[in-house]
């Protein structure tokens, strides 16, 4: 087994650590960079309109550290006022160490369909909620907060951006080095690979790698690209994949 791994730094390489201390062979294929958000400025103004028990979503690390930035760049901290949610374990961790609040959290999957199980979301009519993210994605999120009777607001707090590569090189690369397992972690880098790599070897090479991806949902769209063989890790962190891995 050769694994390309495409999250993003630094996860990615630390997955890839990981597993070469496991024995496996592994390569980082990072497919996105992460710059300040367009609407960070806002931040601070977004969280004055809050009223106390009003709800506020961490969508992941890249967000908690891009927002705690830009708050303390304001002479601002977290208000213990306010309901803190995370989409998992590591964000709702990077988000209690900076702002010292209590972090709400799916404890079986980070995903928002299971974040949004959880009992103290159920009863939200009339509460302001702002969730904080890359630009785009979480769209599920707002939308069930929003029938649920709450008042949703976004705030782009970083940016994802599209690592440029020589597709055709790449997967020749990739191919020559024997890859024949890839971890996937979102929809957006998945449909970004599909379109890297040219006809020739996503016919001969990409499609017919192993996907390793974090949701059902992700999995679904993997098949509908084309991909037959796909597993499906039990979470999105590092602990998960590896155990997918092994």
């Amino acid at each position: 087994m050769s694994i390309l791994v495409t999250r993003p730094s630094p996860d990615g390489e630390a997955l890839v650590s990981r597993l070469r201390m496991q024995g496996l062979v592994a390569w980082s294929f990072p497919l996105i960079e992460f710059a300040p958000g367009a609407e960070l400025t806002q931040l601070p103004a977004l969280f004055d309109a809050l009223q106390p028990d009003d709800l506020v979503f961490m969508v992941s690390r890249h967000a908690v550290e891009h927002a705690h930035a830009a708050l303390t760049r304001a002479g601002r901290t977290w208000p213990a006022s306010l309901r803190y949610f995370a989409i998992g374990r590591s964000t709702a961790l990077a988000l209690h160490q900076v702002s010292g609040q209590p972090v709400n959290y799916p404890r079986d999957r980070e995903i928002s369909e299971v974040l949004l199980q959880l009992p103290e979301l159920q009863n939200i009519i009339g509460r302001k909620a702002l969730i904080l993210r890359g630009n785009g994605g979480r769209e599920l999120l707002g939308e069930t907060l929003t029938a649920r009777g709450a008042d949703v607001t976004f705030c782009e707090c970083y940016q994802r951006c599209e690592k440029v590569y020589d597709g055709a090189q790449e997967a020749h690369r990739w191919q020559m080095r024997g890859v024949n397992t890839l971890v996937i972690t979102s929809g957006e880098m998945l449909h970004q690979l599909f379109r890297l790599v040219p006809e020739w070897y996503r016919t001969r090479w990409l499609l017919r790698c192993k996907a390793v991806v974090v949701s059902e949902r992700l999995a679904t769209l993997a098949r509908e690209l084309g991909w037959q063989d796909i597993k499906v890790a039990d979470n999105a962190d590092n602990d998960a994949l590896l155990r997918a891995l092994l």
